[in-house]
């Protein structure tokens, strides 16, 4: 198997809004460089990208795929990700592994949210990156009015460096700016440029050119001196402006046609930086620097991803940085502190493993049933232990509850939820202490439903979501005083115990208080932990609607006893009934939990977002603007709040986020009381 060095390789994520075709795209990449001999379609479920069965049934990709191919003797590690937002958290894997990003943008629908989410996380990588315009055999198809979208959007700096030949039905090909051109068909048939074009093509070869000789002062001199700048000068300087930034090229095509495929995979290699040109930034002890990448260094790899695969088990996706791995090896991780034993090393095509007996610098693979090692932790040598800066996954936004839907998930619910939590940082699973139920967290709807789907695909546990119970607390407002005798005569020792107690409001945020202030006797000493017991017992569960009740403070200060019937199971019966006619004469009432909430969303959107929090029962309590974006924030009851993620995405298509944190406890309006009260009897019936 041909062994590549660092120079020959290209690690390129795929990133765009849902819908723009980058599964095409990688299918048409991998059937041009002849890695596949039969070109898959999304529509038929048979690209090599999207082959999870959830994936092929949704028709869209769900979780980050890896697609090398050779092209000119450079190996191209393509990595195709998600589009639908729910996904972010393989797109931010995907992105912190990649040197470079192509950013396909529709022809038709233009530049959209997910677009510009994807151009924020390669600005925030500091990617190199260009622009493929996709779909121009689309109706509608629009090359200059994108071209003019993405220029507003992100930067004058994005620049063509193809244009297209035709739009929709007679899209037949694309100019090349640089060697002044036409490439045709699927084939890039080299040829002239059609005369309508020409005129165009000469106004914007102009600027292009202007803007390579800008990045280099022996070029800007040749170029204001009125020279003519060689194509091999003009190569130089394209590739020197896109690696620092200051050009974005943008190039066009049809993915389903296989049109501009050609002159893409040329310009990846031409202009996008190999693992060399890409420092890393690693650290020992308490130093960290940059280092340059090195086949002769000490190993250091990146695990990015983790899946639960239920043929071969844990799959473990890593980057290699420095120096390499050769499979059947010792390694170190650095994370856990402890060794791992690897085994056959793979390169991942889709769903096909190759074995290879070494992965070098600057490669991708994968290895399987790896024991301690997870997402973001560093592979290294022993002897020199370094970590490589982990991936920084979005916290989660979106929770359901999560219920067995037979006896016979139950024990296994919790395993499975674990194996898909490792697979998909951006879960997370809690127990609910208050509620008793188990939450799964994620980033929206979609993922959580694709997560209940995958559970029963690959662990056969049988689940469903629910909205989660808002954990509502009880208190009361007023002092009373109350007293229960538990009297009860059989044929032989009766039952008896008897409790007198005065319940009282306590400060919010206090929590419960059994005081014992008996005297004299009336309960006899032995017998007053079994009534405390009871008393407690008794607020875990409230009178209005059954919630655990808090700020109150409960003095037992009397009672009597019988001195044969008496028992601690009698006091411990007595001190729960006691408090409960208690509570029901202090004047209870329903607490719900109040969420400190920050809505970031663009300018536009402000008016819809503090009408819809006004329809919440919020108070905003402050907004801050800048850089187009305005932050909201408010204080807002859970309970209007569980499905903001869902809301919030349909009032901002998309463009809006969010974060929110429990904060204290209020008390709820009367009318809704009686709404949660009455729910809360239906169910028990």
């Amino acid at each position: 198997m041909q062994q590549y060095g660092l120079s020959n390789i290209r690690n390129l994520v795929l990133l765009s809004h849902s819908g723009a075709g980058k599964t095409s795209l990688s299918e048409t990449v991998l059937y041009t460089t002849k890695t596949v001999n039969r070109l898959g379609k999304v529509d038929d479920g048979t690209t090599t990208s999207d082959y999870d069965p959830e994936e092929v049934k949704r028709r869209i990709s769900l979780t980050l795929s890896m697609l090398p191919s050779d092209w000119k003797g450079t190996k191209i590690n393509l990595i195709d990700t998600p589009g639908y937002s729910d996904f972010v958290g393989e797109v931010r894997a995907a992105v912190r592994v990649a040197d470079a990003a192509m950013i396909v943008i529709c022809a038709a629908s233009g530049v959209e949210v997910g677009t510009q989410q994807v151009w924020g996380y390669s600005e925030e990588a500091g990617l190199p990156r260009l622009i493929y315009i996709n779909k121009m055999d689309r109706e509608n198809a629009d090359f200059f009015k994108t071209l003019e979208q993405a220029q507003a959007r992100f930067s004058a700096k994005c620049l063509p460096l193809q244009l297209p030949i035709g739009a929709h039905n007679s899209f037949t090909g694309v100019v090349d700016l640089l060697t002044m051109q036409s490439y045709t068909g699927p084939a890039s048939t080299p040829g002239g440029i059609p005369a309508a074009l020409q005129p165009q093509a000469t106004s914007f070869r102009e600027k292009l050119v202007e803007a390579i000789a800008e990045v280099d002062d022996q070029l800007i001199e040749k170029y204001l001196g009125g020279e003519e700048l060689t194509q091999e000068e003009l190569r130089k300087g394209l590739r020197q402006a896109v690696l620092s930034g200051k050009i974005v090229p943008v190039l066009t095509g049809s993915a389903l046609q296989g049109i501009g495929a050609i002159p893409l995979l040329d310009a990846a290699i031409d202009y996008l930086p190999s693992p060399g040109e890409c420092d890393v930034q690693v650290s020992a002890g308490d130093s960290t620097e940059k280092m340059k990448p090195s086949e002769d260094a000490p190993l250091a790899a990146l695990v990015f991803k983790t899946t639960a695969d239920p043929y071969v088990g844990k799959l473990t996706y890593f980057r290699v940085y420095m120096g390499l791995v050769d499979s059947n090896s010792q390694i170190w991780n650095a994370n856990r502190g402890a060794g791992e034993r690897i085994g056959q090393l793979f390169i991942l095509r889709g769903k096909t493993q190759e074995p290879v007996p070494q992965l070098r610098a600057g490669d991708i693979g994968a290895v399987a049933k790896l024991a301690l090692t997870s997402t973001g932790d560093t592979l290294c040598s022993q002897a020199n232990p370094v970590k490589i800066a982990p991936i920084v996954f979005p916290q989660p936004i979106f929770s359901q509850a999560v219920r067995p839907k037979s006896k016979a998930d139950i024990d296994k619910m919790g395993t499975a939820l674990s194996r898909l939590v490792e697979e998909d940082p951006t879960l997370q699973v809690r127990r609910d202490a208050e509620t008793g139920e188990t939450i799964l967290s994620g980033m929206g709807n979609t993922q959580l439903e694709v997560a209940v789907d995958k559970v029963l695909r690959k662990f056969g546990v049988n689940v469903e979501l629910d909205i989660p119970t808002v954990p509502y607390r009880e208190t009361i407002t007023a002092s009373a005083q109350a007293e229960y005798k538990h009297k009860k005569q059989t044929g032989g020792h009766g039952q008896y115990g008897h409790v007198v107690l005065q319940v009282e409001p306590l400060p919010r945020g206090t929590g419960v208080e059994v005081v014992d202030k008996v005297v004299g006797g009336t309960i006899p000493r032995n017998y007053i932990p079994a009534a405390e017991k009871g008393v407690n017992e008794g607020l875990k569960e409230g009178i209005l609607a059954g919630f655990p009740v808090v700020d109150v403070r409960a003095i037992i200060y009397d009672g009597s006893f019988h001195p044969v019937d008496s028992s601690d199971i009698c006091f411990k019966i007595a001190g729960a009934g006691a408090v409960k006619k208690g509570l029901t004469e202090a004047h209870p009432i329903l607490l719900e939990p109040i969420a400190n909430i920050r809505v970031t969303v663009p300018e536009e959107f402000t008016g819809d977002i503090i009408s819809d929090l006004n329809t919440k029962r919020a108070r905003v309590q402050g907004m801050n603007p800048g850089g187009g974006l305005n932050v909201i924030n408010a204080q807002v009851p859970l309970a209007e709040v569980l499905r903001y993620a869902i809301d919030l995405k349909s009032i901002t298509q998309g463009r809006g986020t969010f974060t929110m944190q429990l904060d204290h406890y209020e008390e709820v309006p009367a009318h809704i009381t009686q709404k949660i009260v009455a729910e809360r009897q239906a169910k028990k019936v």
